[in-house]
């Protein structure tokens, strides 16, 4: 696997894996809930390279419009109101880019795992594959999250390429389930996967969530984010098996493993009560994730080759809700293009700050990733 681009920005990291960590998830998911005669690590991360070359390819040549695209649009919520009552103007250039970057981004990724993970498999006629209940629904947040951000993301090109609001967020916002139900395509073709009707629901929820709020309010009072913290597993077995399964990394274990992930859901205070004296950047995000996941379904592998069972069903796996304050970095007024572009991509994770977890029991956590 290629290793994230620490040297970069964390926006940059956030939405390069937008894509990354909802495909990710999928061949973990999909792999690890045949525990027997499943795949080695290393053909995951064999599929995943060539997969991040073209996604920080495609993210990059954003951040390369970034000067230009932050002025235009997307963190300038005036102007994007503006764009709805007034004409907009194409730019032919803009758009035969953004047409290039998506067909690259897309196709070519599309391409790539076509032929290195799905050809490893019989192809069938199309079927599907009931996964509703594996890691504990944390994988189907990732794939609403990945939907959401890929449709701002891309509606934000599209406003800068000369595109109506209206138009933009329709195209964009909806590029981001297009995209993923291209691969569950390939799913239920594939012998020993299908097509899963719960990934569809988080990829249009996660679609429609952006969609939603811009054709209402022309801006996203809730926003869709996303923290990660490195489990440690003190427990022998337990860490060979989040190492054969989530890899050893920081960037390995941020993209796999569903034991760190949280995803919130941060709601912009200043948006609802707007006559009030409440900061405009302060919001207050609503969290879930998990823990005690070393399994899709239950906590039973099998070990080397011919294999021995291991049985840790006395590890629990249980869910976590989390309600926390937030920033949501957008509205931090600033003249500087670069710190406009990069609080947008910024505002895809949530700012680490205390917390309240709901498992079973209440906990107070000082600081909450």
């Amino acid at each position: 696997m290629l290793p994230a681009p620490v040297q970069n920005s964390a926006p940059v990291v956030s939405l390069t894996s937008a894509f990354g960590n909802s495909i990710q998830q999928k061949f973990l998911r999909k792999q690890t809930s045949q525990c027997k005669n499943s795949k080695p690590l290393w053909l995951l991360d064999y599929t995943a390279a060539p997969l991040h070359a073209i996604l920080s390819l495609f993210f990059f040549l954003i951040i390369f419009n970034g000067s230009l695209f932050a002025q235009d649009t997307i963190s300038n919520p005036n102007l994007q109101q503006a764009d709805t009552t007034t004409k907009s103007i194409p730019h032919k250039k803009r758009q035969h880019l953004i047409i290039t970057v998506n067909i690259l981004g897309y196709g070519g990724s599309l391409i790539i795992l076509n032929n290195t993970w799905y050809k490893n498999y019989p192809r069938t006629s199309f079927h599907t594959f009931n996964d509703s209940k594996e890691w504990l629904q944390v994988d189907k947040v990732g794939h609403a999250w990945t939907a959401y951000n890929t449709g701002k993301v891309s509606a934000g090109m599209w406003r800068w390429a000369g595109l109506s609001n209206e138009k933009a967020v329709i195209i964009g916002g909806a590029s981001g389930a297009a995209y993923l139900t291209v691969i569950e395509f390939l799913d239920a073709h594939s012998a020993k996967w299908g097509w899963s009707w719960a990934d569809m629901g988080a990829n249009i929820f996660g679609s429609s969530l952006f969609i939603a709020q811009e054709l209402s309010w022309k801006e996203q009072h809730i926003q869709f984010k996303f923290s990660f913290h490195k489990k440690n597993y003190p427990d022998v077995t337990l860490e060979k098996r989040a190492d054969d399964l989530f890899g050893k990394t920081w960037y390995e274990r941020m993209l796999k493993d569903y034991n760190g992930q949280t995803y919130w859901l941060s709601t912009n205070l200043h948006s609802f009560f707007q006559s009030s004296k409440i900061p405009k950047w302060l919001n207050v995000a609503v969290g879930y994730g998990a823990e005690g996941l070393f399994g899709g379904f239950e906590n039973k592998w099998t070990d080397g080759d011919p294999g021995f069972p291991i049985n840790r069903t006395d590890v629990k796996r249980q869910r976590q809700f989390y309600i926390a304050p937030d920033i949501d970095f957008t509205k931090i007024k600033t003249n500087s293009k670069f710190l406009r572009t990069a609080f947008y991509f910024l505002n895809a994770f949530k700012f680490p700050a205390p917390a309240i977890e709901f498992s079973d029991k209440i906990k107070l956590k000082a600081v909450a990733f």
